[in-house]
């Protein structure tokens, strides 16, 4: 698998991804046994519907805001904050503005 990101190497995130007129991105950092990390951005209105996943995950907002429900409870995440989804609760994540993440997802 080719490297996108180098290693021992000061890198920016939130200019590691860009913006898509009406959709989403994403570029896969690290990715091993131990849970990945990922960089996405969502333009306006996008999102990623309702859905679980077996790992506890981070949400670090990088850029803009973001509606984040998690079991119900809707919460408005913006840059500079993170939120923390447990494993197996129901998510959902919608772009109030356009917004760029970092989402970490830990294997237990």
């Amino acid at each position: 698998m080719e490297e996108l990101f180098s290693k021992g190497k000061v890198l920016n995130l939130e200019e590691m991804v860009e913006y898509s007129s009406g959709g989403v991105i994403s570029k896969q950092i690290l990715k091993n046994q131990s849970g990945n990390i990922t960089l996405f951005s969502f333009d306006q209105g996008q999102g990623l519907t309702e859905h679980t996943a077996p790992f506890d995950a981070v949400v670090q907002i990088l850029d803009g805001e973001a509606e984040i429900l998690i079991g119900g409870n809707l919460n408005l995440v913006k840059k500079g904050e993170f939120i923390i989804m447990p494993a197996n609760v129901t998510h959902a994540l919608q772009a109030v503005e356009r917004f760029k993440m970092l989402l970490t997802m830990i294997k237990g």
